[in-house]
């Protein structure tokens, strides 16, 4: 079991921590990531923050420490906390059915196979519970994530993951005609699962999910840069997407669409903008099992219940887009919690450590061991399928995102007095 060593026992190598920096900068250098903040904190106080490159290359608008980044699926985490003080509230429990406040998604058809077609299919054998969502095990897809008919059937109804200009009430209603990937509690299967925890939280308390999320998570968290919608004042803060360009190996611009005012449609699994210190304050909470600074928000055994994993020993053997992601990690509700670290590509640091990452190359994590939060911010568009997550971080176009284990090793490498497992 590993050692909790007080923070005044651990350190940092002035020297290797101030080594990283340089490192990433040669990722910037040859063209293959604009620019990229990150922010490491012990004990709560910070040893490292870093703004390299540019949050927008054609302008040469330099990356600053407070730049706005599309956060992506580190959404997720902040929308499961939400649900779990609502579950410390009475209002839901973990086995309750989502149709109680979702009816569109009543009486689902289940696809028998995933990949085939999408009059092939069986009745769902029960509903969906609160924790299906909470734990990806309910059955709903993402089109990037999925194959065949179910692919497109998802483009066509429900568009882009992330924008979008329907209602809830007409969003949940294409959802809801779709089958499932696969049947409730089956197995973890990547999807809209957050988005549909999001709308029922909304439901759950008559209010719009944004309106719930700034006033029971941001604003007592003091994440005052973190939000579905972007001010077009604050629009210059937003660091500007960028992908490999085949043309030329270099990056090439991606143009986002912008909501003029708050939308309706705001996903619990991937909607926020957030900063790298708004997002500090979250991991901070985490660490604090509960509480950060003086604010409390979920008790510590509702914490301790989320960061320790749900996942049985058969979906733990399934691989996500992939990855034999769960051999050595596990899943809670709504974060994913190292805890093998030998031999493990996808993970770093201590047994415990906590994390979910962004598709647009955000990340964080953490690491209960050493009272330490890393988080590293880019925006770094790669293709994602149902098989790509193994090539993410090391295929063709996806250089940037080989800046990540140079940041998170470099961080492991120059601590000192570190406990380690099985000390």
């Amino acid at each position: 079991m590993a050692l909790q060593l007080p923070p005044r026992e651990i350190g940092f190598n002035p020297d290797r921590l101030a080594a990283i920096r340089p490192a990433l900068e040669a990722f910037v250098d040859r063209g293959e990531l604009s620019g990229v903040v990150t922010l490491v904190t012990l004990g709560g106080e910070t040893v490292q923050s870093e703004a390299i490159g540019w949050s927008d290359l054609e302008s040469r608008r330099p990356m600053r420490a407070d730049t706005l980044f599309r956060i992506a699926s580190m959404t997720k985490p902040v929308t499961s906390l939400a649900a779990l003080m609502l579950v410390e509230d009475g209002r839901i429990a973990l086995d309750d059915p989502i149709t109680r406040w979702i009816p569109e998604l009543a009486d689902l058809d289940v696809m028998r196979d995933p990949a085939g077609p999408l009059e092939a299919v069986t009745p769902a054998h029960r509903p969906i519970t609160v924790e299906d969502l909470l734990t990806h095990r309910s059955g709903l897809a993402y089109a990037p994530f999925s194959e065949g008919p179910l692919k497109q059937a998802y483009e066509a109804a429900l568009g882009d993951p992330g924008m979008n200009r329907m209602t809830v009430d007409d969003w949940l209603a294409a959802l809801g005609r779709l089958p499932l990937a696969y049947p409730p509690g089956d197995r973890f299967h990547y999807g809209h699962s957050s988005d549909v925890l999001g709308f029922l939280i909304g439901r759950v308390l008559d209010r719009p999910f944004r309106e719930v999320l700034l006033e029971r998570v941001l604003r007592p968290l003091g994440m005052s840069d973190t939000d579905f919608w972007l001010p077009p004042a604050e629009r210059p803060r937003l660091a500007t997407l960028y992908a490999h360009d085949e043309r030329d190996g270099g990056l090439k611009r991606v143009d986002t669409e912008m909501y003029d005012a708050p939308p309706a449609y705001t996903p619990g699994g991937g909607g926020l903008i957030s900063t790298a210190a708004d997002y500090h304050r979250f991991a901070r909470l985490v660490l604090g099992r509960g509480e950060t600074d003086g604010v409390r928000l979920v008790r510590p055994e509702t914490l301790a219940m989320m960061t320790r994993n749900r996942l049985t020993p058969a979906q733990r053997r399934v691989p996500f887009a992939g990855m034999d992601l769960w051999t050595k990690s596990g899943f809670g509700l709504g974060l994913s919690i190292a805890e093998d670290l030998t031999d493990n590509p996808y993970s770093v640091g201590s047994a415990g450590a906590v994390t979910w990452p962004g598709v647009f190359g955000t990340w964080w994590q953490a690491d209960p061991v050493h009272d330490l939060v890393m988080i590293y911010l880019i925006q770094h568009q790669v293709p994602v399928s149902a098989r790509s997550g193994s090539t993410v971080a090391t295929g063709r176009g996806a250089a940037g995102r080989k800046a990540l284990p140079i940041f998170q090793h470099g961080v492991y490498d120059a601590l000192t007095g570190r406990a380690e497992a099985g000390s």
